[in-house]
């Protein structure tokens, strides 16, 4: 397990852009992000999902959507994954209760693309994710609906939209390497089909007791059902631990 202090953690983010520009492999950062920033050198797709979430696997307290679980640290971590995707894909039900704007803030590097799967039309216009600001913003959905404002509409056939297909969708756009950020329930969705190639999951010295589940799967028979990727863990800054699952590599 590497452990960060903050002061480290600070310097290297102030390094990011030329880590990001050109491979480093004696940066302590190197590791985490090594598997984004070679597929985008190499012109390789990628999809990775992150999660943040307490020692006991809660997202928030009950009825406590945008709460923050993690600490600072843990969200430039968010930021410097979304630097390095062509887009990050949220569920509708995260755009609704948090409303957050899935821009690039706390580190270097240029915003991705935003898509909003909305597969029954619920996204609000005035959304801080549908804000024009240059990026593509994109709402997926099996309805016939128009946002304006130079928003894109991508329709599937219903009910549902498949993480499959979406994926597809997504490539066909142009975008390679794809951020799945949440929520828990469009997470969960993506790993139980076999989409991400990655995960990370975030988990932060907390214990609620109870609260709203992270990842959620169908329960597997035994162990030996399990998945059980390739892990390697990080101590961030403030407590928080990273955990970097490879899904492609058991």
């Amino acid at each position: 397990m590497t452990p960060f202090d903050a002061a480290h953690w600070t310097r290297e983010a102030e390094s990011w852009a030329a880590l990001s520009a050109t491979p480093d492999r004696d940066n302590p950062l190197w590791p985490i992000y090594a598997p984004l920033i070679s597929a985008k050198a190499e012109g390789r797709g990628m999809v990775i999902g992150q999660i943040g979430q307490t020692l006991d696997g809660r997202v928030a307290t009950e009825g406590g959507r945008g709460e923050v679980i993690n600490g600072a640290a843990a969200i430039v971590h968010l930021h410097r994954l979304r630097a390095l995707v062509d887009a990050v894909v949220i569920g509708v039900g995260t755009a609704l209760a948090d409303d957050p704007r899935l821009t690039v803030r706390n580190t270097s590097g240029q915003s991705p693309a935003r898509v909003i799967l909305d597969p029954t039309g619920r996204l609000n216009d005035a959304a801080l994710c549908l804000v024009a600001d240059g990026a593509r913003r994109i709402v997926v959905t099996t309805v016939d609906r128009s946002f304006g404002n130079g928003v894109e509409t991508i329709r599937h056939a219903g009910p549902e939209l498949v993480p499959a297909a979406i994926l597809e969708t997504l490539v066909r756009q142009g975008f390679d390497r794809v951020l799945i950020e949440g929520g828990p329930k469009t997470l969960s969705r993506f790993l139980a089909a076999g989409a991400l190639d990655r995960l990370h999951v975030m988990i932060a010295p907390i214990i609620l007791g109870s609260g709203q589940p992270g990842v959620q799967l169908p329960t597997a028979v035994s162990i030996a059902g399990a998945i059980k990727p390739a892990t390697a863990s990080y101590v961030l800054p403030e407590g928080d631990v990273l955990f970097d699952c490879d899904l492609r590599r058991p």
